[in-house]
């Protein structure tokens, strides 16, 4: 990790050291470039790539899904095999570890929970001249939960996108994931998806998922909203179909800033921050503290923890790339590098965290105290793990049931009504030199 001090820089300039890139600039690896070349015949970026897949798709429909599932994943499917069938959620059923299963089923009870509280009624006011002014909520009727699968089976994921999606009366859920090479998905998150309420599941993974779920196939139906997170191609192909149907967001690899004092526990610091290291070697994990000792002490501690973890090498490549170690003046000016950073995770480990909570305005989720690890947000308690990346946090928030409702506005007027405001929408129409609008109030008036 890089060791920054803010007596030296401000905090500006330690800003742009922490700087994320928009998936624009994301440079390939060169094993995943190559194969672009090898799958297109020529050499592509990601975003170009995706475009090409996204046209395709549109325009071929089942054909050119199942032939970008050969040629990118190698899963060989037909038309009748894009859904996961009934027997293969029976088979799923059966093979799952049953201590897993009641631990996801105890995971869906807490996020059940805590999304059921975000429900919203639709709200009616009474207006002038007995006028009914109203506020009607409705779910989304279709939509998409993309769940990854790549790296490991994200069962937190698959209840994470879909709950709340089913909290809020979404009438047709589907989840798409990749499969296999054998054209199966993993038996724990099929057990997810049905536990967390998706109606199906498609086996198909990428920029295909996500412009089929956008335009509708032969086989697949088209949904009003995309969500989930996903690697770049997932989210350039979200950002390429937004329009056509909503999205929730571009997530980014994974970000957590540890806010510490004396009193943090290093062993605690150094494991949460590798809980996101671990994640990918573009998350990036950042202390931020005004105790010198209790900086070198994590990076000591960190480097003793590296050497146990199974996924040490992408833990190191994300500290080098992008882990951070601020020395700062106080804990005020900590929280004011996590308001310019805007972090997905922010952790308080702090004497008194509450206190400390009124100064961070900025942050998908917010950790008070040692017990409030970061992975237990991911996994048991409840609020939502899609969170906002990459400085979104400014303008954004976590997954939730408004994210699958849509709210529709209702007038109904009376004569009364009309006459004590129409004469002010007239003049207003006039001011605007809209004639018609003008009129069409004016004629009600006569």
């Amino acid at each position: 990790m890089k060791v920054l001090d803010t007596r030296a820089m401000e905090i500006a300039e330690i800003h742009k050291t922490l700087r994320r890139p928009e998936i624009d600039e994301v440079t390939l690896e060169p094993q995943v470039a190559a194969r672009l070349h090898e799958i297109f015949g020529r050499p592509l970026s990601a975003a170009e790539a995706v475009a090409e897949i996204v046209q395709d798709v549109a325009t071929r429909g089942d054909a050119a899904v199942l032939d970008y599932s050969w040629r990118i994943d190698a899963v060989k499917l037909q038309p009748e095999t894009l859904f996961v069938s009934e027997e293969e959620m029976a088979k799923a059923q059966r093979e799952a570890d049953p201590t897993v299963v009641a631990d996801i089923r105890a995971a869906a009870e807490q996020i059940t929970a805590f999304h059921t509280m975000q429900l919203r009624n639709s709200t009616f006011m009474a207006g002038p001249g007995g006028a009914v002014l109203a506020q009607r909520i409705l779910p989304i009727d279709r939509v998409g939960c993309y769940v990854p699968g790549g790296r490991a089976p994200l069962v937190s994921s698959a209840l994470m996108s879909v709950i709340p999606a089913r909290v809020a009366g979404v009438k047709e859920i589907i989840a798409a994931t990749p499969p296999n090479r054998q054209g199966e998905v993993d038996c724990h998150i099929l057990v997810a998806l049905q536990e967390a309420g998706a109606h199906r599941v498609l086996k198909v993974g990428g920029a295909q998922a996500v412009a089929a779920l956008a335009f509708g196939t032969e086989s697949i139906p088209r949904v009003d909203k995309i969500v989930g997170p996903g690697n770049i191609f997932v989210t350039l192909a979200k950002r390429q179909v937004f329009g056509r149907v909503g999205i929730d967001s571009l997530a980014g690899p994974s970000e957590i800033m540890i806010v510490a004092d004396d009193t943090a526990p290093v062993e605690l610091v150094a494991a949460d921050l590798l809980s996101q290291a671990e994640h990918d070697p573009a998350a990036a994990a950042i202390l931020v503290t005004p105790s010198k000792t209790l900086l070198q002490n994590v990076l000591d501690e960190i480097e003793r923890q590296l050497a146990t973890l199974a996924r040490e090498m992408t833990a190191r490549e994300s500290l080098a790339r992008w882990g951070r170690a601020v020395l700062c003046r106080d804990l005020a000016e900590a929280c004011e590098l996590v308001n310019v950073v805007a972090p997905e995770h922010v952790e308080l480990l702090v004497a008194d965290p509450w206190a400390l909570l009124s100064q961070v305005r900025h942050a998908g989720a917010i950790f008070l105290g040692a017990a409030s690890a970061e992975p237990i947000g991911d996994y048991v308690a409840g609020p939502n793990h899609i969170l906002p990346t990459n400085g979104t946090a400014r303008f954004a928030s976590a997954l939730g049931v408004d994210d699958f409702v849509k709210r529709s506005n209702i007038i109904a007027y009376t004569e009364a009504a009309l006459a004590q405001l129409g004469p002010v929408a007239v003049r207003l129409a006039d001011i605007e030199g809209l004639g018609a609008h003008a009129a069409s109030v004016r004629r009600r008036l006569l």
